[in-house]
């Protein structure tokens, strides 16, 4: 799957779920998209498969954790503190310039977290 690809996936997960940001901020919902596609198995391996899983959901946790303690929530609302399933509160958050401070930060943590976790994958590899 190329990056296109990635991006439409998840393009929906914006101000939590199209907007209606009682959801975790849609960043930590692509990063799980992320993770899962990222390592993906055949599901006729059956201990591989259950391999993955676990680490998927381990490295997920971990990332909401970690999120949860740099950001003090993982909900888009409470992060942004505009309602953007409001089509007026929606154009406010954009001409607000927040998303460049809060998004863009949530966005720069969980790239850097995904590449921890990679870098560990190879280190252990190793």
């Amino acid at each position: 799957m190329g990056s296109e690809e990635l991006l439409w996936s998840s393009i929906a997960f914006m101000g939590g779920i199209a907007g209606q940001q009682q959801a975790p901020c849609g960043v930590l919902s692509s990063s799980s998209v992320f993770l899962g596609l990222r390592h993906r198995c055949s599901l006729d391996d059956k201990q591989r498969a259950k391999e993955a899983r676990t680490l998927i959901r381990q490295q997920a946790a971990d990332l909401v954790k970690g999120f949860e303690e740099k950001f003090g929530t993982i909900i888009c609302r409470e992060m942004i503190r505009f309602d953007t399933s409001d089509p007026v509160e929606y154009e406010k958050f954009r001409q607000s310039g927040i998303w460049r401070q809060k998004c863009n930060k949530a966005i720069e943590f969980a790239i850097d977290r995904l590449y921890d976790f990679e870098d560990s994958r190879e280190t252990a590899a190793s």
